[in-house]
């Protein structure tokens, strides 16, 4: 299969890791990776397409700690040294740069993108960026053939709603803007969200989503067992999937580099299941990393554990 390459802002550059040698055997992910200019389907699983979205405008909009503009970089960095066991082609198709406040300008250029990776039988990995990316990537799903007359399930593995409802589109409201799109479309969104901080998201947050019929998960209710059945309810009721998962729904001792460092947090183990279940679903369309801030992320922790994720979903 043929496929045309994005119009990004920033295209790919060569990765770079430990060099043990030329063979399958040595493999790692820097040597597996390749430009995604037009690529032929593997004769594996689907491939894969990674993009960047470097934006951190909607975290300033939402008065957090900026930094996750330069997030992309840091996954990258980390993705490359790990060892490349996967049964699939995995392309990269460069960055999505927001400059300054134009941030519905990059996340409409995002979209395009993405749906046309989409539409060409890919897997899409997006390293964001703020949770403003979650916009940008259901502009691209949303505008993809590949969910014509399916029903689109987001599932949301975050310590916050992000339904605030704004004047401006910021990263803490990607999901009402979804909601109000798949209204406008005359749908309803299919929403859930593993995580939820009760102290984290007010009252009102709570009424909206119990407005739109949200599904949610409290952070200290997220044994593996209710974790597991959570996500197998929701799996059960859609078709396709888009799968976001914000860092900052993992501990602060886990994930200390993010927008919004959760104190509770869900544990790892119990976060990398539910990608290993999404994962053997058959249903992920499409995947997003948001919200860490390489500016305060100690030893890289939270870009190592973003990297294991997305190494996760696609093995």
């Amino acid at each position: 299969m043929e496929t045309s390459a994005p119009t990004v802002d920033v295209t790919p550059t060569p990765w770079t890791g430990r060099f043990d040698g030329d063979g399958a055997e040595h493999r790692r992910w820097w040597q597996a990776i390749t430009p995604h200019t037009s690529a032929a389907a593997s004769e594996g699983a689907r491939p894969a397409v990674v993009l960047g979205f470097c934006s951190d405008a909607g975290v300033l909009r939402n008065k957090g700690r900026v930094g996750a503009a330069k997030a992309p970089a840091a996954i990258r960095s980390a993705l490359g040294p790990l060892a490349f066991h996967l049964d699939r082609d995995v392309f990269d198709a460069g960055d999505v740069v927001v400059e300054d406040d134009s941030l519905e300008a990059g996340q409409e250029r995002a979209g395009r993108a993405i749906s046309g990776l989409l539409d060409a039988g890919n897997l899409t990995v997006v390293l964001g960026g703020g949770h403003e990316t979650a916009f940008a990537s259901y502009l691209g799903v949303a505008g993809s053939e590949a969910v014509r007359g399916k029903r689109l399930g987001v599932l949301n593995l975050d310590a916050h709603f992000d339904l605030r409802d704004e004047p401006r589109p910021s990263s803490g409201t990607p999901f009402l803007q979804m909601a109000n799109a798949e209204a406008a479309a005359g749908r309803e969104l299919q929403y859930a969200v593993v995580g939820i901080s009760e102290p984290n998201n007010t009252r009102t947050l709570f009424d909206t989503a119990n407005r739109l019929g949200v599904k949610y998960l409290l952070d200290e209710l997220c044994s593996p067992e209710a974790s597991e059945v959570f996500v197998a309810d929701f799996l059960a009721g859609v078709d396709v999937l888009y799968l976001t998962i914000d860092l900052d729904v993992m501990p602060a001792s886990v994930a200390p580099g993010v927008s919004a460092p959760a104190a509770y947090g869900v544990p790892l183990p119990v976060i990398s299941a539910i990608c290993r279940q999404v994962a053997a679903s058959g249903k992920l369309l499409h995947v997003d990393v948001a919200e860490l801030n390489p500016e305060f992320d100690i030893d890289s922790r939270t870009a190592k554990v973003a990297a294991r994720l997305v190494n996760t979903l696609l093995a």
